[in-house]
């Protein structure tokens, strides 16, 4: 120590970059505890192909625990302003959560069917009888070539949710 800093200064000094230390570890660990595990963020986006899809076949996957429905329409299925519009076929892309009480609805030839209630979905996931309140619900989701990437909001996503608010 020199000669004019005396003992009080230094142990100030001391406890000073000792609390400093203390304080960035503390903001270091809050940080970490707020940002989303990597597990969490890994699990935000699920893509798939959506060429290898067979027409009037829907598909179910699953993405943030919940089931998907992806049906590629047929020729006779009608348009609709909920249709994905990939080259020149047309998907229905929705989650399969009946919105009346959060069943899985099952596909049945021409529409979705919930066993619960007996709720019905035609192929363009619209509520056509039963208890149902609301269409089935519009993932967030963007295209990327022939493949469907669910859990980032494209303009795709945007136009359909669009149209589906008017």
């Amino acid at each position: 120590m020199s000669n004019e800093t005396n003992r009080r200064d230094f142990l100030g000094y001391t406890f000073a970059a000792v609390a400093a230390v203390g304080g960035a570890s503390a903001l270091v660990g809050m940080k970490q505890a707020w940002d989303p595990l990597p597990s969490v963020l890994a699990g935000g986006f699920t893509t798939v192909e959506l060429s290898g899809i067979k027409a009037g076949e829907p598909i179910v996957v699953t993405w943030r625990g919940k089931p998907i429905f992806i049906l590629k329409k047929t020729e006779d299925m009608e348009d609709n302003k909920r249709d994905l519009v990939v080259g020149n076929d047309r998907f229905t892309v929705a989650i399969g959560l009946c919105t009346h009480l959060g069943c899985i609805p099952a596909w049945k030839k021409t529409k979705w069917k919930c066993a619960c209630h007996g709720g019905e979905f035609n192929p363009s996931a619209e509520n056509i009888f039963g208890p149902p309140p609301r269409p089935l619900d519009l993932p967030p989701f963007s295209i990327k070539g022939t493949q469907i990437v669910l859990g980032e909001e494209g303009p795709e996503y945007k136009k359909i949710a669009t149209a589906m608010m008017a």
